[in-house]
């Protein structure tokens, strides 16, 4: 999805002539949740103005009830218009960032906090930092009332096709409003686990990317529905089967020469792309928290089900966390494969970029690949081998990051001490709550 430069002209000209009568203007909090504020079109000028304003007290992780007026500045590059039409005309959106009445950018906002880090990326000399995302997505059959079930729509398997995967029709609606978006869909496929789905779509820079992954999960959701079907991204939802994942390509740029790539080198790998590599290896258990926020993230992130829980690295090996996909040129990237898609994108993406840019700061050389597979071994081999664990748990993983100042800096302290606060919240919530599974176990025993 490329976007186009907008000038305010042309906006309204599209507005007029597209009979737009509403616009949303989308902003994503501290949790990843996408928000929005509609407003009828007749707030146009105000809106391209940068006086529109909103309560942010009532936002996650925003700011209390004294300081609550805040301001949205539109990206006129994320203009969109939605391709379902209301009865009352067109609904088109915008993608705000967040500032405080003074005009200065909002420390919480997620996607100025990323503004930040690709601004400590320029200061290196690299152009741009490139994302291509492969979000995973389950589809559950809604009942007669429209509530969720849990009751899958197929049975399918990693790439089948109709009568099996019963949930195609739904996959390929998703890929045409997608399409009629402006998104490169380069691949829609039924996953491993059945009533499992991933689209992938081709990458961007990092910014437009996230915004991509936000407006993607909006369209899923919105098509889902209409086919009686809700689609979540929760990352393991069912018990025994595997979890869905969002893997992360990401690269690199100087202008127009990716600055992964080095043709004379091992493995064609550049000296940058190895420091790179060394710092995701490096930060790997600190911005897990980040990458795998919820409680749930990790009944994904155990062994036998694919997504990885060993920190290290290889070509060719899908059991490590980071692989390095064979294709090279332009397209040289590393693929970090614990991501889930209940991260929010700008966070996780500020806090692995400077991640990397630590690695190449401090030129810091990764551990050797490891290109057997980590499941099979054992703790002894995997210790001579440097293979550490990835956090068990949120808890685990929220202490680790409260370790890592480099991390911690990715985020601020706004929004890291929010954060910590909303994270232990939700951990103490779950440590509390007593499962089915306590009861089937204890509950006739003891």
């Amino acid at each position: 999805m490329t976007k186009t430069s907008n000038t305010v002209a042309e906006i309204k000209e599209i507005a007029k002539k597209e009979n737009v009568r509403f616009l949303r203007l989308m902003f994503t909090d501290i949790l990843g949740v996408i928000k929005n504020v509609e407003v009828p079109i007749s707030q146009l000028d105000k809106v391209l103005e940068n006086k529109m304003m909103f309560d942010g007290s009532s936002i996650e992780g925003f700011v209390r009830i004294e300081e609550s007026d805040m301001y949205l500045y539109p990206d006129l590059a994320t203009w969109m218009i939605f391709p379902w039409e209301s009865e009352h005309g067109k609904v088109a959106r915008l993608i705000c960032d967040i500032y405080n009445p003074d005009g200065t950018p909002f420390a919480g906002d997620p996607r100025g906090n990323l503004k930040r880090a690709l601004a400590d990326m320029e200061a290196l000399g690299f152009t741009s930092f490139n994302l291509g995302p492969e979000p995973e997505f389950f589809l559950f059959k809604l009942d007669e009332h429209g509530e969720i079930t849990t009751d899958l729509n197929d049975q399918g398997g990693y790439f089948d096709f109709a009568p099996t995967d019963l949930g195609e029709n739904c996959r390929r609606d998703i890929v045409l409003e997608l399409e009629s978006l402006g998104f490169e869909v380069e691949a829609s496929h039924h996953e491993v686990a059945p009533g499992q789905h991933e689209i992938d779509f081709k990458y961007a820079n990092v910014l437009e990317a996230c915004d991509n992954i936000q407006t993607f999960k909006l369209v899923v959701k919105t098509i889902a529905r209409k086919h009686g079907l809700h689609a979540t991204f929760m990352p393991k939802p069912l018990y025994g089967i595997n979890g869905s994942g969002m893997h992360c390509n990401m690269s690199l740029f100087k202008g127009e020469e990716n600055a992964f790539y080095d043709p004379e080198n091992e493995m064609e790998l550049s000296a940058t792309a190895y420091h790179f590599l060394a710092g995701l290896l490096e930060h790997a258990r600190a911005y897990t928290a980040i990458c795998n926020p919820t409680v749930n993230s990790y009944k994904r992130l155990v062994p036998g089900y694919e997504a990885p829980v060993y920190v290290a690295w290889s070509g060719r090996n899908r059991s490590p966390l980071i692989r390095v996909p064979e294709s090279r040129g332009l397209s040289t990237r590393l693929e970090l494969r614990s991501v889930d898609p209940s991260a929010n994108p700008y966070l996780a993406m500020a806090a692995l970029l400077q991640a990397g840019l630590d690695g190449i700061k401090q030129e810091l050389t990764p551990t050797p690949a490891v290109n057997s597979n980590i499941y099979v071994m054992n703790e002894d081999e995997r210790a001579a081998a440097k293979i550490s664990d990835l956090p068990s748990t949120l808890h685990n993983a929220l202490k680790e990051l409260r370790k890592d100042d480099v991390i911690k800096d990715a985020l601020g302290d706004h929004i890291f001490n929010n954060f910590l606060v909303s994270k232990r919240f939700e951990w103490d919530a779950y440590k509390q709550s007593v499962s089915e599974w306590e009861r089937e176990q204890y509950l006739e025993l003891y």
